[in-house]
C-alpha cells in the first residue's frame, strides 16, 4: 500500500485515478485548487478514512509525507488554459518544480502527466516518443505546450542531479464521463451540441484527425507506468485515428440523427494530425487500449445527458 498524492485529483483524469486507487485500498491525498476540478467528482470519497482532500494551488509549495506523487494538475483544454495563459505556464513550471522538490525531500516517485501537445503541429505522423516536436513558442497554445515541455525537462534534470524517481507519460486525447461540458474539447462540444439539438460545429473542413482514448484505458496505462520500471516518456493513447467529421457523425447518429454539421474557420496552431505510436507502451507496459470509440461514447453521452438535464 502506498500514500498517494494526486494533484488535480478532483479533475477529469484525477478523479478517475482517485477511484482506481481507493478501490485498490490505497491511501489518497487529493490536492486541487478547483480551477477546473469539481468537488462532485470525488464527493463519494469524502469522509472515507483513506481519503483526504486539500484545497491547494500547486504553484505554492506544500509539505506532505507521501511516497507516490501523481502530478496531473493543469487545465488541459484550450478554452481553460488560454483563459489565463500566464497562470497555465506557472502551473506547469512552478507546479512541477514544487512537486519535484517534494518528491526529492521525501524520496517519493513522481509521475508527470505530460501531453501529446509537446509534439506541437507534428511534421512526423504518427508520433513516436523520439520525435522532438514542432511547437510555435509564441503562439496562443504555447502556454500549455511549452509549459509541459519545461515540466518534462525539469523531471529529467531532477533525475540526473538528485536521482529523483520519475515517470513521464504523454497523454493523447482522452474522453469519458466527468469531462467538463464547456471545456471546448471536441468530444464534449459535439455531445453537448447534439443534446441541445444544435448543429454540430466543425472547425475547418473536419478532415483533421485525432485519436481518442477512453478514460479507463488511459488510467490503466498510467498505473502500469507508475508501477513499472521505465522512466519514459511513454505515449499513452489510442492509435485508432478518426477525422473530426467522422466523430461528429458518430455522436450525432447516437443522439439526434437529423442534425446538420456546420463549419467554422480553423483556430491558430490547431494540429492537423495527432496519432500516437504506442509500441513502447505495448512492449514495456504490456498496455494497449481495449475500449472502442463506439463503446466509450455510450457512458460519456449518458453522463452528459445527466448533466444537461440538471442544467449544469
Amino acid at each position: 500500500m502506498h500514500r498517494n498524492l494526486i494533484t488535480g485529483g478532483a479533475g477529469f483524469l484525477g478523479s478517475h485515478l482517485v477511484d482506481r486507487l481507493m478501490q485498490a485500498g490505497e491511501e489518497v491525498i487529493c490536492l486541487d485548487n478547483f480551477y477546473t476540478g469539481r468537488k462532485d467528482n470525488i464527493r463519494h470519497w469524502l469522509g472515507h478514512p483513506n481519503f483526504e482532500l486539500i484545497r491547494h494551488d500547486v504553484t505554492e509549495p506544500i509539505r506532505l509525507e507521501v511516497d507516490r506523487i501523481w502530478h496531473l494538475a493543469c487545465p488541459a483544454s484550450p478554452v481553460h488554459y488560454q483563459f489565463n495563459p500566464i497562470k497555465t505556464a506557472k502551473t506547469s513550471f512552478l507546479g512541477t518544480y514544487n512537486m519535484l522538490g517534494l518528491a526529492r525531500r521525501v524520496g517519493a516517485r513522481l509521475l508527470l502527466a505530460s501531453t501529446s501537445e509537446v509534439y506541437g503541429d507534428p511534421e512526423v505522423h504518427p508520433q513516436p516518443e523520439s520525435y522532438r516536436g514542432c511547437v510555435n513558442t509564441i503562439g496562443i497554445r504555447s502556454c500549455y505546450d511549452e509549459g509541459k515541455r519545461i515540466a518534462e525537462t525539469l523531471c529529467f534534470d531532477y533525475q540526473r542531479m538528485h536521482g529523483t524517481e520519475i515517470r513521464v507519460m504523454r497523454i493523447f486525447n482522452t474522453y469519458g464521463p466527468r469531462m467538463l461540458p464547456d471545456d471546448g474539447r471536441v468530444v464534449s462540444n459535439f455531445i453537448v451540441q447534439a443534446l441541445q439539438g444544435q448543429p454540430l460545429t466543425l472547425y475547418g473542413d473536419g478532415s483533421q484527425t485525432r485519436s481518442f482514448c477512453y478514460v479507463d484505458d488511459l488510467i490503466e496505462g498510467m498505473i502500469r507506468l507508475m508501477n513499472g520500471e521505465h522512466t519514459g516518456p511513454i505515449n499513452i493513447g489510442n492509435p485508432g485515428e478518426f477525422t473530426i467529421r467522422q466523430l461528429a457523425e458518430r455522436v450525432r447518429d447516437r443522439i439526434q440523427p437529423g442534425l446538420e454539421l456546420t463549419t467554422q474557420p480553423l483556430p491558430q496552431d490547431d494540429p492537423l494530425q495527432r496519432q500516437p505510436v504506442i509500441d513502447l507502451a505495448r512492449e514495456l507496459l504490456g498496455w494497449e487500449p481495449t475500449v472502442s470509440l463506439e463503446e466509450g461514447l455510450e457512458p460519456t453521452i449518458a453522463y452528459f445527458r445527466e448533466r444537461v438535464r440538471e442544467g449544469r
